[in-house]
């Protein structure tokens, strides 16, 4: 039983040993070795795994997560350069950039790395809130707008950040204070009850000024689209007209030719008219009643091959002689008594 006893104490004397001599670096942190308490910068640690050192109080050990981190500030109100009031909150993410530098400047606000971490936020929210002063120098309506690709709140923002890197708290930059600041932004704006009046008539403004803008790019693109419809229709006219005169011209110069061949031979010209019309009127099988005197049926009288002709052709006595003269005729009178149907 004593055998075990001691066997337990050594173990748990080891343990013990191995925990104030061993220390363990993830590949998210970097670990300050400090020597009674003072640290160079070979003190720094910043390869993963498994390390060793001197159990406290000789050597002890402060590690810092070097991933980004978010800070929030609290509203705060601000004034733009043609004098309009804005409630502004901001944020920021920083994260521990030097650990060497970040203990040497917060090491004595405590031990603990949680410790160092709130004295370096107290100080970047001190310094995010001195940088939004940046926001005198934009009016209101450049930061907003009815169109989201003119407003500046991108531009504000690079500036407040330009502004944060470059301040200095007391004797010493961001830099010097082994921190960096990755990101800042801003997360709302709120507007006082005046200030929402102006820029909703800011925004009246602008969408009345697209609406004007619209209007006149519509009414140039109309007159445009009408004087060359003008124009066109001038153009065709005149092409019409032209062809028109053309087509006359040639009609003419074909039906010369036709008229002086029926002038040597007009009986001819009308005994083949009305023989065209009987042709074209049968193919189309349709009923009609007409009288033997009208121009063109003559050939349908039971005596047109051996009535008197003009100039020895049939059909043409009506034409020749005028309609009178072909109602005066007994023959053609007894025709159009007897006149009957023809298919």
């Amino acid at each position: 039983m004593r055998a075990i006893i001691i066997v337990i104490g050594v173990v748990f004397a080891l343990a013990m040993l191995s925990r104030a001599m061993t220390y363990t670096v993830k590949f998210t942190e970097a670990a300050v070795l400090t020597t009674f308490g003072k640290a160079d910068a070979e003190a720094v640690k910043v390869e993963p795994g498994l390390k060793f050192k001197w159990p406290d109080p000789i050597q002890s050990v402060t590690k810092y997560d070097t991933r980004a981190r978010f800070l929030q500030t609290q509203s705060q109100t601000q004034q733009t350069t043609d004098s309009k009031q804005v409630v502004v909150e901001s944020f920021c993410t920083w994260r521990v950039k030097d650990p060497l530098k970040f203990f040497q400047r917060f090491s004595n606000a405590g031990d603990r790395a949680s410790d160092h971490y709130a004295k370096a936020e107290e100080v970047l929210r001190g310094n995010l809130r001195s940088a939004l002063g940046e926001i005198s120098k934009f009016r209101l309506n450049e930061l907003f707008t009815t169109d989201a690709r003119a407003s500046r709140l991108g531009d504000l923002e690079g500036q407040i950040l330009s502004a944060i890197k470059t301040a200095s708290t007391g004797q010493a930059s961001i830099d010097d204070y082994g921190v960096e600041i990755v990101t800042v932004g801003i997360n709302r704006i709120v507007l006082p009850e005046e200030t929402t009046k102006t820029v909703f008539e800011s925004m009246k403004a602008e969408r009345r000024r697209l609406i004007a803008d619209l209007e006149s790019r519509g009414t140039s693109a109309a007159q445009s689209i009408t004087s060359a419809a003008q124009a066109n229709a001038r153009r065709i006219e005149v092409f019409a007209d032209s062809l028109a005169k053309e087509v006359r011209k040639k009609g003419d110069e074909e039906a010369t030719e036709f008229v002086r061949k029926m002038q040597e031979a007009p009986e001819l010209a009308v005994f083949l008219k009305n023989v065209e019309m009987i042709r074209e009127t049968l193919a189309k099988r349709i009923t009609f009643i007409f009288s033997t005197a009208m121009p063109g049926i003559e050939l349908f009288s039971p005596r047109a091959m051996t009535a008197p002709r003009v100039g020895g052709v049939p059909g043409v006595k009506g034409l020749m002689e005028g309609p009178r003269a072909a109602a005066d005729d007994p023959e053609n009178s007894e025709e159009r008594r007897t006149a009957g149907g023809s298919r």
